[in-house]
């Protein structure tokens, strides 16, 4: 269980892509601080709402759940005025969907750059644009941005994933300069290695090619590139959101905050 932060009991906090892993911890994160929650994820609208409801029960707060395609603009403004409609504001905005692709910049279909930029930024501008005036007349907000360590770094083979991400890094600092005497405070996030599913199957695949244990072949995945040899929990993740809704982070502000285990002080 979280430390109680009483000043977010009551507000309301959209998160993108909170079906699962990273989004969903964060979730339930906030949810335990009294949050009504904004779900959105690859659901459909009957688990979706069912999901929802799990939340009701467990957190007694409100919830709603959409699964707008997030690489339409219309449907974004759509989804997030039924929310503002459902729960009456949207307080703390969560963007965190995502979506990845690998490939050499050579071959790289044109139809997945197209779907990793909407998603993976442009989705994030929509939700911020939407957002920031309501958090304005109110004189509080709290923006954070699901970027990665590749928001700061490239790796081969995720030309789009790192161009998306590092352009999320840029829209953070601009937003939170153009916030900061309004209440509003924008950060990014930036994980390394983080325990999902995804990673797991990589890790199956290194295992079976070199004929490794899952153990071992996770280690060899995670210190391939950061000295920690640990990979973060998504719960961590929602935990460091939880401490950039809280007073103590109130000046922090336009920020790009590594959760590598050391990746980019090397």
């Amino acid at each position: 269980m979280s430390t109680l932060h009483t000043g977010l009991k009551g507000k309301v906090a959209l998160i993108t892509g909170s079906t699962s892993g990273i989004g969903l911890a964060t979730a339930h994160v906030l949810a335990e601080q009294g949050c009504h929650i904004v779900l959105h994820g690859l659901m459909t609208q009957d688990e979706g709402t069912a999901l929802a409801a799990e939340f009701t029960t467990q957190y007694q707060i409100n919830t709603y759940f959409s699964n707008a395609d997030l690489r339409d603009p219309a449907c974004i403004h759509e989804f997030m005025d039924a929310a503002v409609e459902q729960l009456g504001s949207i307080d703390i905005l969560v963007n965190n969907a995502g979506i990845q692709h690998t490939q050499d910049v050579a071959n790289f279909p044109i139809e997945k750059w197209n779907d990793i930029i909407a998603i993976n930024l442009s989705s994030a501008f929509h939700t911020i644009q939407k957002v920031v005036p309501a958090m304005a007349n109110k004189q509080w907000g709290r923006i954070i941005n699901i970027a990665s360590v590749h928001g700061l770094v490239g790796s081969a083979n995720k030309v789009a994933y790192c161009a998306a991400k590092h352009g999320i890094v840029g829209l953070t600092k601009v937003v939170s300069i153009e916030c900061a005497e309004q209440g509003i405070t924008v950060n990014a996030i930036c994980p390394g290695w983080v325990d999902t599913p995804l990673i797991g199957k990589q890790i199956d695949n290194i295992a079976s090619d070199k004929n490794l244990s899952y153990n071992e072949a996770k280690y060899q995945l995670v210190t391939s590139k950061q000295p920690l040899p640990e990979m973060l929990a998504p719960r961590q993740i929602g935990e460091f959101v939880l401490f950039l809704c809280g007073g103590a982070a109130k000046g922090i502000t336009g920020a790009a905050l590594p959760m590598d285990g050391a990746w980019t002080a090397q």
